[in-house]
């Protein structure tokens, strides 16, 4: 297993916390991901681990805490801010428009266009559709028909376009929140290869997943919430699945555990 310490620091998190009145969703969150290093977030429903993912994205506003891009602290405003530094999001709801093909999906709200006329824009579709195949190139994906609407691809197929969608742009960080949840096995080794892919490029990526077969398959390490903090940092080379399902449930705890750094 790759030893990922001395590489670059991609995203860094200190003292990520966040509050909804008296109830204290995260609380004290300190995380770092090296450049080209996969990282699952593991825990029970309700334990942070998509509170956490909110910060980082500007779905919603921190409380408290720092979050730092390539060792620059940022503060954004909102989720499309987030996208445009390079932090790429697939969703449970995958997020996309059924209506359009996939070319649109893939640049809805950052259209490439050929010219401006005040309010009005003539697009360029045919950049769009290069760029898509690259995106899908670049991750495995492959549809057989990039200009059929979303509404009319299978579960997996969809999943495929919101995936592509990341790599399509030249994102620094992908986050992935379960997206292989509500697909079959035909369709989960689908998804699973394009995270292969995207390790063998280097990628870096936070996959939030309860699935420990896939953690274990595809991760380099596991950091644990329960009760919106972080209670367990795991090199999944020197870990099992028993030991991470006695952090998740709370058979272990204690201030041995190491911090997610």
């Amino acid at each position: 297993m790759t030893d990922f310490t001395n590489a670059n620091v991609v995203l860094e998190t200190r003292d990520l916390t966040k509050h909804y009145g008296g109830v204290h969703a995260l609380e004290g969150a300190n995380f770092v991901i090296h450049q080209g290093e996969h990282v699952a977030i593991m825990g029970d429903n309700g334990a942070g681990k998509s509170t956490f993912v909110r910060q980082i994205t500007a779905v919603e506003q921190r409380t408290r805490g720092d979050v730092l891009l390539h060792g620059k602290p940022t503060h954004f405003s909102s989720p499309i801010a987030a996208r445009e530094a390079g932090i790429e999001t697939v969703f449970q709801n995958l997020a996309l428009a059924d209506h359009l093909d996939v070319p649109s999906n893939l640049f809805l709200g950052r259209e490439k266009v050929k010219f401006k006329f005040g309010p009005f824009s003539i697009l360029d579709n045919k950049a769009m559709r290069e760029a898509t195949m690259a995106g899908l190139e670049k991750t495995g994906v492959k549809i057989p028909n990039i200009l059929n609407s979303i509404e009319n691809m299978s579960g997996g197929q969809r999943q495929c376009v919101a995936i592509a969608r990341t790599a399509a742009f030249a994102s620094k960080l992908t986050i992935m929140d379960e997206p292989t949840a509500a697909l079959g096995v035909q369709e989960t080794a689908q998804v699973e290869n394009i995270i292969r892919t995207l390790k063998g490029q280097g990628e870096p990526l936070i996959l939030i997943s309860h699935n420990m077969r896939q953690v274990f398959d595809l991760m380099d390490r596991i950091v644990v919430f329960r009760r919106g903090r972080i209670c367990a940092n795991l090199k999944v080379s020197e870990t099992d699945p028993q030991d991470v399902v006695a952090y998740i449930t709370g058979a272990k705890t204690g201030a041995e555990f190491p911090e997610a750094a």
